[in-house]
């Protein structure tokens, strides 16, 4: 998981922003963090930089590190060139995808005003990256009971509801959800049962 120690210690390997994006399955991430100027991410939103960012090309195509002078893809929009007005000067992208995955991957992208990211700082942040996206696996020791309660608060049913379908107490009910958030690290039902299906369990 993230937390603040591991933003801080971030911060000080890319003092000039990072990009973080955790478990990204067909869309969108299980976790992100940014602390890249707002000024550079309005102008990267605005001008839909997205689908054409060498970074972001590489990250999807590749697992590993990175530098972004060494990124052998176009581009053509000078997306890493205007980066540099915001001393986004220099970067370091990383991409994790473990083994027999569905396609999830993590990836970040790291930014310095001042010099090339060291060996040491890509071997260490590289490290940093494994370690977060095996921090965000998904659980497989979900019950087949509490996958079945999920599936009911992400149809919209209230506790008392899912009680009486299933022909259990309520206290039963509670906890399932109790072991089901535990589990998935989520602090809702409903974000218990949106992680769930993020990570493909329902």
């Amino acid at each position: 998981m993230i937390d603040k120690a591991d933003l801080d210690f971030l911060t000080t390997l890319a003092p000039s922003g990072y990009y973080l994006a955790m478990r990204v399955g067909f869309a969108f991430p299980v976790a992100e963090a940014n602390t890249l100027p707002s000024e550079w991410v309005n102008r990267y939103t605005s001008k839909g930089y997205m689908m054409m960012d060498p970074v972001i090309r590489w990250v999807y195509s590749n697992s590993g590190t990175v530098r972004w002078s060494d990124i052998p893809v176009d581009d053509p929009r000078l997306i890493l060139q205007d980066a540099k007005k915001y001393d986004l000067n220099y970067g370091l992208a990383i991409s994790c995808q473990g083994e027999g995955e569905d396609g999830q991957r993590s990836f970040g992208s790291f930014c310095r005003s001042d010099r090339e990211f060291s060996d040491d700082e890509v071997r260490i942040l590289h490290q940093i990256m494994g370690e977060l996206h095996e921090s965000y696996s998904p659980p497989k020791n979900l019950t087949k009971a509490e996958l079945e309660v999920l599936i009911m608060v992400k149809d919209g049913l209230l506790m008392k509801q899912i009680a009486d379908d299933l022909g259990i107490s309520l206290g039963a009910v509670k906890q399932r959800l109790k072991n089901a958030k535990f589990k998935l690290r989520a602090k809702t039902s409903s974000h218990a049962a949106a992680l769930a299906i993020q990570f493909g369990l329902i």
